[in-house]
Parts: C-alpha cells; structure tokens; sequence
C-alpha cells in the first residue's frame, strides 16, 4: 500500500469518525454494533482520471466511494456537491453523489445500504463490503458483456432478478 493511498483512507476515516461524534452524534438512525470503517480501497482507473475506490462502512450508511489519490486533486470534477454522476464500475453501471467534506476534499458516493440496522456486527458489515467489491472487480475482469437489463442495487448484491427483488 502506497503512503498516497493509505493517508487518503486514514482522512476518510478520520472524517467520517469525526462526523459520528458530531453531527450524527445522537440520530436514530445509527446501528451501535458498527463503527467507521474503509474496506477494500484501491486504485480504479476511470477514463483519464485515477481514484481510490473502496467501500465506507459507518453506523449509519455503506457507500461504494470514489475519492480522487490526494486532497485537493479535483479528479471527480469541480462540479456542485449534490450532483449526481452516473458511473461505470465493472459491468454495472451506479449513480453517485458528489461531495465535500474539511480535511478530507472532494469525492464520490454512492448508497449501498442506508440506514445500517439490518448488519448484527461490524464482521457482517465487512463481509458484505468485501462481497459488493468481489462482484465488481469480477465484472471488470470479464470480457464480454452481454446487453441485459441492469439489476437493482440490492438485487444485484443478492442475486436476485428485478422482479424477485421487488416482491421481497
């Protein structure tokens, strides 16, 4: 791991420790058997720009996140925070929001699960993490892709078609 990538996450880390503590200090919405947590990040080439792309695990969300390799790198556009942004990961295809965070800069974020509370422990929440970004790199590593209709977010994390997805 390069002192680049690993500083980058530890900021996205830090931030987003510091948001719990904060902001999300006493909201509902937050599963206390989770914590903060980056998973799996690592360099994602898309088109001319290059990103770290992992999964962030915090008590209350789990986002698919594209942070651009330093700070003040505008690799994800300097475009308005809120923005959304269709992007092609593997052979799936998933909108993402822009945003800005002090100490941390631009990046990109795109809902998993939100709010957290279906998750028992943070090994559960980690596991899921590391099966959503085993799914993408298998996409991406796959030569032919055939034209099918584009599952759901939570279909496509479980298997299910569209139609299974809907009546669960």
């Amino acid at each position: 791991m390069s002192l680049v990538h690993s500083s980058r996450i530890l900021a996205l880390e830090h931030t987003f420790m510091a948001i719990a503590h904060t902001r999300m200090r006493d909201v509902p919405l937050q599963n206390p058997a989770l914590r903060v947590q980056a998973v799996g990040f690592g360099w994602h080439q898309d088109a001319d720009v290059q990103v770290l792309l992992g999964v962030l695990i915090t008590p209350w969300f789990m986002n698919l996140v594209r942070l651009p390799w330093k700070s003040d790198a505008c690799g994800i556009g300097a475009t308005a925070v809120g923005e959304k942004v269709e992007r092609s990961i593997g052979a799936q295809s998933f909108e993402f929001i822009r945003a800005f965070e002090d100490g941390l800069g631009p990046f990109e974020a795109c809902s998993l699960f939100s709010p957290m509370f279906e998750f028992a422990d943070q090994a559960a929440a980690c596991a899921t993490a590391r099966a959503v970004l085993d799914l993408l790199h298998q996409g991406a590593d796959s030569a032919v892709r055939p034209a099918v209709v584009q599952p759901s977010r939570r279909g496509f994390l479980f298997g299910r078609s569209d139609r299974a997805a809907a009546g669960a």
